[in-house]
């Protein structure tokens, strides 16, 4: 049997095996080290571990990480320098202002001998800067020292530099999602802000009408919403009641709601009928909404010494309305949603008698769903309306049954007027 020529020659290949399986190692420490800084969103624990554990394990005395802000660098980061702080204003100055503005990576072997070294302290020999880049535009510098002189040879330069590589995406991801995320605390602030300031606008007290009990709720679908619902005070002891719901959803329907309001108010202390009240404001709305915007709304005056109420409808859901024996939906003649085009109002009027019940609601009501997509509907609206127990709470509870937790898709008002 032969052996082969590489045996007969005494050759080893010791070396070649050692070398080869330190690189699979090294790239299994890249690989691990990436998918680790990778997996934190947060960009301050994120360069934290960087200078603090990242770049230790590669065998770096010191390291920093300064970051472009303003076309200047930053200190973002930075372990074993007491001299550069963080948050510290470095400019182009240094080594690291010089690979920033080169965007190619500087190995000082001997930092003695560099004129724009800047030291962080006097056993510092050696120094790499890498630029951190994505594509070609240099976010900032990744850097490090050693106190030795020629601190990082080839093999550990070449490691660090991969390293850069995963570090400037890393970096670029958490600051993406540290914008993200301020963009959405901004937004939720100014959401809830303008919650608190819709909620200020709904009615602070009920009108105290001797026998007739008055209840309102409005539960909004989202942080804001289209409907309102209002109790303006009249000339005589009169009181408007009003419903209302824009169309759409959100903070441009809260706006709109807000404009209508304001509006409604002031035409409601002017004019003597609620025909008239909405056929002025919807020659307003006309003129001033967005094309496809509109709103639906019942106006409605109520007379406390005759017990009467008398409304207009303009496109919102038909009242329910109880004598005590029949139960029926109360239709009006005209009305279109206000917002739309210039049109006439009829009115219509009834008596509050013992055991009367008058019901003005949204939409959003009859129109809630349940999780396999059915709808409550006015059937069942109506059988709610018989309870002797009937209060706002009681239909929105029944709405919370029905609706089984899904989410709501529409907002819940409901104006409850009943005999007492």
């Amino acid at each position: 049997m032969s052996t082969s020529p590489q045996y007969r020659s005494g050759v080893s290949y010791r070396p070649r095996f050692d070398a080869h399986r330190k690189r699979v190692e090294d790239l299994i420490h890249v690989q691990d080290a990436a998918r680790r800084i990778n997996s934190i969103l947060d960009l301050d624990q994120l360069l934290d571990h960087i200078v603090n554990h990242l770049a230790i394990s590669f065998g770096c005395a010191e390291s920093s990480i300064l970051l472009r802000d303003e076309d200047e660098l930053v200190v973002a980061a930075v372990q074993g320098c007491l001299v550069h702080l963080k948050g510290d204003r470095f400019g182009h100055r240094g080594l690291t202002g010089h690979v920033a503005s080169t965007g190619q990576t500087y190995y000082a072997p001997d930092v003695s001998r560099e004129p724009k070294y800047i030291a962080c302290g006097p056993e510092i020999q050696s120094e790499l800067d890498i630029p951190l880049k994505i594509g070609d535009r240099v976010i900032g510098v990744f850097s490090v020292a050693h106190p030795e002189l020629d601190g990082f040879p080839r093999t550990q330069r070449a490691l660090l530099q991969q390293m850069a590589v995963h570090i400037a995406v890393a970096i670029e991801n958490a600051q993406l999602f540290q914008r993200e995320r301020s963009e959405k605390e901004h937004m939720l602030r100014e959401q809830e802000e303008a919650r608190q300031i819709q909620q200020s606008l709904l009615p602070k007290y009920l009108p105290q009408v001797d026998g007739l009990r008055i209840e309102a709720q409005c539960v909004s679908a989202g942080a804001v919403g289209g409907d309102w619902y209002d109790y303006i005070p009249l000339a005589d002891g009169k009181w408007a009641l009003v419903l209302a719901d824009v169309s759409g959803k959100g903070m441009a329907a809260a706006l709109l709601m807000t404009a209508t309001r304001a509006i409604t108010r002031s035409l409601a202390k002017t004019l003597s009928s609620p025909s008239e009240v909405l056929c002025a404001l919807n020659r307003v709305l006309v003129e001033d909404f967005p094309c496809g915007k509109f709103v639906t709304m019942v106006f409605a005056v109520l007379d406390p010494t005759s017990r009467t109420l008398r409304f207009a409808n303009a496109g919102h859901p038909q009242p329910l309305f109880s004598n005590g024996s029949d139960t029926i939906f109360l239709d009006s003649e005209a009305g279109l949603p206000l917002g739309i085009q210039e049109c006439e109002f009829s009115e219509t009027t009834i008596h509050l008698g013992d055991n009367a019940k008058l019901l003005f609601y949204s939409d959003g009501i009859t129109e809630a769903r349940d999780c396999a997509d059915e709808e409550f509907g006015t059937a069942r609206l109506q059988q709610v309306f018989g309870d002797d127990e009937l209060s706002v709470d009681t239909i929105l509870e029944e709405i919370c049954l029905f609706a089984s937790n899904c989410p709501a898709s529409d907002d819940a008002t409901a104006i409850l007027l009943s005999s007492r």
